[in-house]
Formats: structure tokens, sequence, C-alpha cells
């Protein structure tokens, strides 16, 4: 999954979904912790594992740990995984 993650915000939460430059389609969330020693990573992990409801441990930045963008590798049971993001995805408006 990717995300595009603005740190030191306003608040915690995802805000849409945008399409990069190779048109792929990317998260924008912000969280208010500062990019600092990890942070804002643990702080946006932290988020989604609670939206989604699965454990943190599940979730892991596995590319941009320094970048505002990001790639993130949920590890889990993919049918209830998929469920829950979809059901999360539609109670935003997202899908």
């Amino acid at each position: 999954m990717r995300i595009r993650l603005t740190p030191s915000g306003r608040r915690d939460g995802v805000d849409s979904v945008m399409v990069d430059a190779d048109g792929n389609g990317v998260l924008k969330a912000s969280v208010t912790q500062v990019p600092e020693g990890g942070k804002a990573n643990q702080a946006l992990i932290k988020m989604l594992a609670k939206d989604w409801k699965v454990a943190k441990s599940s979730i892991e930045v596995i590319q941009g740990q320094t970048s505002r963008n990001k790639v993130l590798l949920i590890s889990g049971d993919a049918a209830p995984l998929q469920n829950n993001i979809a059901s999360w995805a539609q109670d935003k408006g997202f899908a």
C-alpha cells in the first residue's frame, strides 16, 4: 500500500486518495507527530492499525522510512484484511 504522509499536521487521519505521477493510487495521510526518530511513521502505523482493526506489528514501512512517500507491507490473512480495508474505505467515502 502506498501512502503520502504529512508529519506535524493538525490532526491524525487519512484525508483522501490521490494518483501519483506513475498513475498509482496513494492514500494521503497526516499525523501530528514530528518526523524525528521514526515518530511520524509509528503514529501512522498506530492510526492505520486502529482504523483497519489489525495489530500494529502487522504493518511495516518497507520503503520511504525518511520520505513522505511510503510503501507499507501489511501482514496477515488476506481475506479478512481486504474486507476490513474495503469497509473502512467505504465508510470514508474513498470506495
